[in-house]
């Protein structure tokens, strides 16, 4: 991967948005399986019910991972310094996640260049799932 340089970006710059297929039961199922994380209110829809959900929904972390994977399309993860993500919705099966992330602030810390990037994962509505920023080392 040809990571980003620190001269050839600024403020206001956008990454490649990260398109992802809507949410569906296999996904939830595959995302489980891998992460371990088999919390019934994300695969069994009777215990979604019960706990007065109308069906089961996306575990955070997943789409928290497609920012990451967001991240990691655009610069290599040996340059990520950090990463702060806040929920803000629930994706709901049939939401279809985009990722996005924009440059906010180019800045150095002991000779280091980094930018500090502001990200969203929204639905296809526009509604804001996850929020965060991260900050990114360049060359």
């Amino acid at each position: 991967m040809q990571a980003p340089r620190y001269s050839d970006v600024k403020v206001g710059d956008k990454l490649p948005a990260l398109a992802l297929p809507a949410i569906n039961r296999t996904t939830l199922a595959l995302y489980a399986g891998a992460s371990g994380d088999h919390n019934p209110i994300h695969i069994d829809l009777d215990f979604a019910r019960k706990s007065r959900m109308p069906d089961v929904f996306a575990h955070g972390m997943l789409s928290a991972a497609y920012l990451g994977r967001l991240l990691t399309g655009w610069a290599p993860q040996s340059a990520l310094r950090n990463l702060s993500i806040r929920f803000t919705g629930i994706t709901h099966l049939g939401n279809q996640p985009t990722c996005k992330g924009e440059i906010v602030e180019k800045f150095e810390i002991d000779g280091e260049k980094r930018v500090k990037v502001a990200l969203k994962c929204t639905n296809q509505y526009g509604e804001d799932k996850l929020v965060g920023e991260a900050t990114v080392a360049l060359s």
